[in-house]
């Protein structure tokens, strides 16, 4: 972060640039090129006396590395992560920032050579080019889908804070469609075994082998598959959320558009709201014991923009890979016209992968919105769902 001082008459603007920094009280700043000598994160604000080993960490990066099947990039990264920071050799956070450190050892920046002056379509060549006069062609630099390796990291921090502060809270993402191709499991019918057991991570093992061939045809066709990832946050105290501009659905949708190849997100029934009556769409309450519940969850679970203690179910859109083996239009960055055809290893589709990170960046909001409940109420609530699963409801 630095400030720039613009001096406009007899005042002066201070406008901050923190593009490569998220959350408040939980905040992250990631940093690092796809072909650089590493990618890393720092986190601030990691309450003291967490247990934090390395293979807490290691675990959710190796969910999300390369080379994982066949469906992902050939690229050979091991990300093994370094602790350089904040956590004690007893594996406990000591409220000091930590800082994770992730290696790149199977960058290749030779296949690049092509691409160095040509915008490849869809990417973000030509507006970094455009935003900072200067860009970083091998693989994409910071634009990289490596750069989400400090998300994961952080995320994995995050998780280990919420094992302590809200035990009964779960995230689970998954594969929701690829192309045309749909997994109907509603979203509190989804087991993460499932989705772990399948290379697409789909909730469905039939509709992950329809998905596996419709990616595998691309891939064969020199082309490329997106698609939608779903995800639903279990036990979550109601109260999360800070009207008005940081309500809960806000920054989580901040936080999912900020990954790469995301461009949309829809929170409970999202778009599908626009055609129901205010009849059908209402989420009725009901008394569960001592819990308020609703009867339907068009909502996804946040009312106002604060959590209302049910399952928050969120979609994400993601975009086709945009490097294709197929010869394409462009220009150069001497504005002259040219062809390109794809090189370098890529993944023909990115959502397997993306299923981590989804995940990652939940848990980062949540963290964020419990310590700011904490902060400013003094106290967590319990999650009223998991009261009442344990009354049997």
């Amino acid at each position: 972060m630095f400030s720039l001082l613009i001096e406009a008459g007899c005042a002066t603007v201070k406008a901050e640039i923190m593009s490569n920094v998220f959350g408040e009280l939980f905040r992250i700043s990631t940093w690092g090129e796809s072909h650089g000598a590493g990618i890393g994160v720092v986190v601030d604000g990691c309450p003291p006396n967490i247990p934090l080993k390395r293979e807490m960490i290691q675990e959710e990066l190796d969910r999300r590395r390369p080379g994982q099947s066949s469906l992902t990039t050939a690229r050979r990264e091991g990300d093994e992560v370094e602790i350089l920071s904040g956590v004690s050799q007893s594996g406990k956070t000591l409220g000091t920032p930590v800082a994770l450190l992730v290696r790149n050892t199977d960058a290749r920046s030779s296949a690049y050579d092509e691409m160095r002056h040509a915008y490849r379509p869809s990417h973000a060549d030509y507006t970094y080019d455009a935003k900072y006069g200067i860009r970083e062609a091998a693989g994409g630099g910071r634009a990289s889908a490596r750069e989400t390796i400090g998300r994961v990291a952080a995320g994995a921090v995050a998780k280990a804070v919420l094992a302590e502060l809200c035990p009964h809270m779960q995230v689970v993402a998954w594969v929701k469609q690829v192309g045309s191709v749909r997994c109907e499991t509603l979203p509190e019918q989804v087991e993460r075994s499932v989705v772990e057991s399948n290379p697409v991570r789909a909730a469905d093992l039939t509709a992950a082998e329809r998905m596996r061939e419709a990616i595998e045809e691309a891939r064969s066709k020199g082309d490329s598959l997106g698609g939608v990832i779903g995800c639903v946050v279990r036990y979550a105290p109601a109260g999360l959320g800070d009207p008005v501009f940081d309500k809960l659905e806000a920054t989580l949708g901040h936080a999912m558009l900020s990954i790469p190849a995301c461009k949309g997100f829809e929170v409970g029934s999202g778009f599908a709201a626009a055609e129901m009556f205010g009849s059908q769409h209402n989420d009725a309450f009901y008394m569960s014991g001592n819990d308020v519940r609703t009867r339907t969850n068009h909502s996804g679970g946040i009312q106002g923009g604060i959590s209302n203690g049910e399952d928050i179910v969120m979609h994400l859109a993601f975009k086709p890979t945009a490097t294709i083996m197929s010869e394409q239009e462009t220009v150069t960055d001497e504005r002259q016209a040219t062809t390109l055809c794809g090189k370098g290893r890529h993944d023909p589709c990115v959502l397997p992968r993306a299923v981590p990170i989804v995940e990652s960046m939940a848990w980062l909001v949540l963290l964020d919105h419990v310590l700011r409940q904490r902060a400013q109420c003094g106290v967590i609530p319990e999650p009223r769902a998991a009261m009442a699963k344990r009354q049997g409801d």
